[in-house]
């Protein structure tokens, strides 16, 4: 059964690419690679509404669509009320064909499902300030419409 598992995800886990530098506290090597390689998984998805129109971002020869989805986690007060917390995500995708998709026919308020992997980094603004970054680097993206459109 393992080695079934090992097998199906090999071709899932072999082509992953890093998009970034590393965030703080993160290592790269740049010497050979070791003799045993430890396959590990970083997945993400989210279910949730987009905060805003996809933007397009980076250079001609570098692009990238950025956007943001709102997933929400509600809660009950022992008294007996409702609360609701958002969370808001960063998604970034790099990969041509989704990025053009995306770009076009995803919009604000639009119901979306995102699947990726969540990378940490760090942001220098127009100040010199550096603050840390946390997004989803998008693999796929479902788009959703509403009944009612």
């Amino acid at each position: 059964m393992m080695q079934q598992v090992r097998h199906a995800l090999r071709p899932v886990l072999g082509g992953l690419v890093r998009h970034n530098l590393p965030a703080r506290g993160a290592s790269t090597t740049t010497a050979a690679a070791p003799a045993k390689i430890e396959k590990t998984v970083n997945t993400v998805t989210i279910l949730g509404r987009v905060g805003a129109d996809p933007q397009l971002r980076g250079s001609q020869e570098h692009p990238v669509v950025t956007f943001s989805v709102a997933t929400h986690t509600n809660y009950k007060y022992e008294n007996g009320d409702w609360a609701q917390r958002t969370d808001w995500h960063r998604v970034v995708v790099f990969k041509p064909n989704l990025r053009d998709t995306v770009l076009e026919y995803l919009k604000k308020g639009q119901r979306t499902m995102v699947q990726g992997k969540i990378t940490y980094g760090e942001i220098t603004d127009q100040q010199g300030n550096q603050k840390t970054s946390t997004s989803i680097i998008a693999d796929d993206v479902l788009f959703f419409r509403d009944a009612n459109n």
